[in-house]
Protein backbone atom coordinates (compact mmCIF):
# COMPACT_ATOMS: atom_id res chain seq x y z
CA UNK A 1 0.00 0.00 0.00
CA UNK A 2 1.29 3.46 -1.12
CA UNK A 3 1.63 6.15 1.30
CA UNK A 4 -0.34 8.96 1.38
CA UNK A 5 1.62 11.45 0.22
CA UNK A 6 2.66 9.13 -2.91
CA UNK A 7 -0.71 8.57 -3.97
CA UNK A 8 -1.82 11.63 -5.63
CA UNK A 9 1.96 11.23 -7.54
CA UNK A 10 0.52 7.56 -8.32
CA UNK A 11 -2.57 8.53 -9.60
CA UNK A 12 -1.40 10.83 -11.64
CA UNK A 13 0.68 8.85 -13.55
CA UNK A 14 -2.56 6.79 -13.58
CA UNK A 15 -4.17 9.31 -15.97
CA UNK A 16 -5.98 10.95 -13.23
CA UNK A 17 -4.30 13.94 -12.55
CA UNK A 18 -1.61 15.42 -9.86
CA UNK A 19 -1.23 18.47 -8.16
CA UNK A 20 -0.20 20.46 -10.92
CA UNK A 21 -3.25 19.40 -13.25
CA UNK A 22 -6.47 20.89 -13.20
CA UNK A 23 -10.29 19.30 -13.56
CA UNK A 24 -12.61 22.39 -15.05
CA UNK A 25 -15.67 20.35 -13.72
CA UNK A 26 -13.99 20.61 -9.66
CA UNK A 27 -12.96 24.08 -10.37
CA UNK A 28 -16.18 25.65 -11.36
CA UNK A 29 -18.24 22.67 -8.90
CA UNK A 30 -15.61 24.48 -6.42
CA UNK A 31 -16.55 28.04 -7.04
CA UNK A 32 -20.15 27.47 -7.23
CA UNK A 33 -20.20 25.56 -3.69
CA UNK A 34 -17.98 28.65 -2.08
CA UNK A 35 -20.27 31.37 -4.17
CA UNK A 36 -23.03 29.21 -2.30
CA UNK A 37 -21.44 29.19 1.29
CA UNK A 38 -20.42 32.88 0.92
CA UNK A 39 -23.60 34.35 0.20
CA UNK A 40 -25.41 31.69 2.75
CA UNK A 41 -22.85 32.64 5.15
CA UNK A 42 -23.67 36.21 4.10
CA UNK A 43 -27.21 35.82 4.37
CA UNK A 44 -27.18 34.00 7.66
CA UNK A 45 -24.20 33.88 9.54
CA UNK A 46 -22.24 37.62 8.67
CA UNK A 47 -25.09 39.59 9.59
CA UNK A 48 -25.76 38.56 13.21
CA UNK A 49 -21.97 37.93 13.72
CA UNK A 50 -21.13 41.67 12.85
CA UNK A 51 -24.79 42.46 14.52
CA UNK A 52 -22.97 41.26 17.50
CA UNK A 53 -19.85 42.24 17.20
CA UNK A 54 -21.24 45.68 16.83
CA UNK A 55 -23.48 45.55 19.75
CA UNK A 56 -20.63 44.60 21.32
CA UNK A 57 -18.41 47.15 20.22
CA UNK A 58 -20.92 49.72 21.22
CA UNK A 59 -21.32 48.18 24.55
CA UNK A 60 -17.80 48.59 25.21
CA UNK A 61 -17.57 52.24 23.94
CA UNK A 62 -20.57 52.89 26.44
CA UNK A 63 -18.79 51.18 28.83
CA UNK A 64 -15.56 53.40 28.35
CA UNK A 65 -17.64 56.53 28.37
CA UNK A 66 -19.04 56.00 31.57
CA UNK A 67 -16.02 55.15 32.96
CA UNK A 68 -14.83 58.11 31.82
CA UNK A 69 -17.80 60.22 32.85
CA UNK A 70 -17.25 58.53 36.58
CA UNK A 71 -14.31 59.49 36.71
CA UNK A 72 -14.76 62.83 35.54
CA UNK A 73 -17.13 62.56 38.32
CA UNK A 74 -14.68 61.04 41.27
CA UNK A 75 -12.34 64.01 40.11
CA UNK A 76 -15.24 66.57 40.45
CA UNK A 77 -16.36 64.59 43.64
CA UNK A 78 -12.97 65.16 44.93
CA UNK A 79 -12.44 68.36 44.44
CA UNK A 80 -15.43 69.13 46.66
CA UNK A 81 -14.31 66.97 48.69
CA UNK A 82 -11.25 68.61 49.49
CA UNK A 83 -12.96 72.14 49.44
CA UNK A 84 -15.73 70.96 52.01
CA UNK A 85 -12.39 69.95 53.83
CA UNK A 86 -11.14 72.98 53.69
CA UNK A 87 -14.04 74.95 54.76
CA UNK A 88 -14.16 72.45 57.90
CA UNK A 89 -10.79 73.42 58.64
CA UNK A 90 -11.72 77.23 58.41
CA UNK A 91 -14.90 76.17 60.23
CA UNK A 92 -13.15 74.49 63.10
CA UNK A 93 -10.57 77.17 63.57
CA UNK A 94 -13.14 79.63 63.55
CA UNK A 95 -14.94 77.64 66.08
CA UNK A 96 -11.48 77.25 67.90
CA UNK A 97 -10.88 81.33 67.96
CA UNK A 98 -14.13 81.83 69.42
CA UNK A 99 -14.24 79.42 72.36
CA UNK A 100 -11.33 80.71 72.81
CA UNK A 101 -12.23 84.53 72.93
CA UNK A 102 -14.91 83.24 74.90
CA UNK A 103 -12.89 81.29 77.54
CA UNK A 104 -11.01 84.38 78.00
CA UNK A 105 -13.94 86.73 77.84
CA UNK A 106 -15.40 84.48 80.95
CA UNK A 107 -12.29 84.44 82.93
CA UNK A 108 -11.70 87.99 82.58
CA UNK A 109 -15.06 88.08 83.94
CA UNK A 110 -14.73 86.04 87.21
CA UNK A 111 -10.96 87.39 87.64
CA UNK A 112 -13.76 91.01 88.00
CA UNK A 113 -16.11 88.98 89.91
CA UNK A 114 -13.16 87.31 92.06
CA UNK A 115 -11.40 90.84 92.36
CA UNK A 116 -15.03 92.67 93.59
CA UNK A 117 -15.51 90.08 96.25
CA UNK A 118 -12.04 90.45 97.31
CA UNK A 119 -12.31 94.03 97.72
CA UNK A 120 -15.81 93.14 99.05
CA UNK A 121 -14.43 90.88 101.75
CA UNK A 122 -11.55 93.55 102.67
CA UNK A 123 -14.36 96.37 103.10
CA UNK A 124 -16.21 94.16 105.24
CA UNK A 125 -13.29 93.22 107.18
CA UNK A 126 -12.22 97.17 107.44
CA UNK A 127 -15.24 97.75 108.61
CA UNK A 128 -15.31 94.90 111.04
CA UNK A 129 -12.45 96.15 112.17
CA UNK A 130 -13.20 99.60 112.81
CA UNK A 131 -16.21 98.33 114.54
CA UNK A 132 -14.42 96.68 117.12
CA UNK A 133 -12.05 99.39 117.45
CA UNK A 134 -14.76 101.83 118.10
CA UNK A 135 -15.96 99.38 120.53
CA UNK A 136 -12.51 98.96 122.09
CA UNK A 137 -12.29 102.69 122.13
CA UNK A 138 -15.58 102.76 123.83
CA UNK A 139 -14.69 100.80 126.63
CA UNK A 140 -11.88 102.53 126.80
CA UNK A 141 -13.46 105.72 127.74
CA UNK A 142 -16.44 103.66 130.05
CA UNK A 143 -13.57 102.19 131.93
CA UNK A 144 -11.11 105.25 131.72
CA UNK A 145 -14.29 106.99 133.53
CA UNK A 146 -14.77 104.66 135.63
CA UNK A 147 -11.06 104.38 136.65
CA UNK A 148 -11.64 108.43 137.02
CA UNK A 149 -14.66 108.13 139.38
CA UNK A 150 -12.74 105.69 141.76
CA UNK A 151 -10.15 107.71 141.63
CA UNK A 152 -11.93 110.79 142.40
CA UNK A 153 -13.97 109.02 145.29
CA UNK A 154 -10.75 107.60 146.94
CA UNK A 155 -8.72 111.65 146.79
CA UNK A 156 -12.76 112.30 148.23
CA UNK A 157 -12.57 109.84 151.25
CA UNK A 158 -9.02 110.29 151.83
CA UNK A 159 -8.97 113.68 152.11
CA UNK A 160 -5.62 113.72 151.10
CA UNK A 161 -3.14 116.86 150.34
CA UNK A 162 -2.86 117.65 147.15
CA UNK A 163 0.24 115.86 147.08
CA UNK A 164 -1.14 112.42 148.27
CA UNK A 165 -4.22 112.60 145.82
CA UNK A 166 -1.50 112.95 142.67
CA UNK A 167 0.45 109.67 144.29
CA UNK A 168 -2.56 108.02 144.83
CA UNK A 169 -4.06 108.68 141.29
CA UNK A 170 -0.12 107.93 140.08
CA UNK A 171 -0.10 104.68 141.60
CA UNK A 172 -3.49 103.86 140.45
CA UNK A 173 -2.91 104.57 136.89
CA UNK A 174 0.33 102.15 137.49
CA UNK A 175 -1.26 99.54 138.85
CA UNK A 176 -3.98 100.00 135.69
CA UNK A 177 -2.72 97.62 133.59
CA UNK A 178 -1.44 94.76 136.17
CA UNK A 179 -5.75 95.71 136.85
CA UNK A 180 -6.40 95.26 133.51
CA UNK A 181 -4.54 91.85 133.00
CA UNK A 182 -6.29 90.20 135.94
CA UNK A 183 -9.75 91.87 134.93
CA UNK A 184 -10.27 93.95 137.22
CA UNK A 185 -11.59 97.56 136.53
Amino acid sequence: MPTPIVAPLVLAEAGGGGFLSVDATLLWATLVVFALFAWILGKFAWGPLLKIVDEREKTIREQVDAAEQAAAEAKTLLAQHQELLKGAGREREEILGKALKEAESLRAELVGKARAEAELAVARARDQMQLEKDQALAELRAQVADIAVEAASRIVKSSLTEEAQRRLVDDYIRELPRARKEGRP
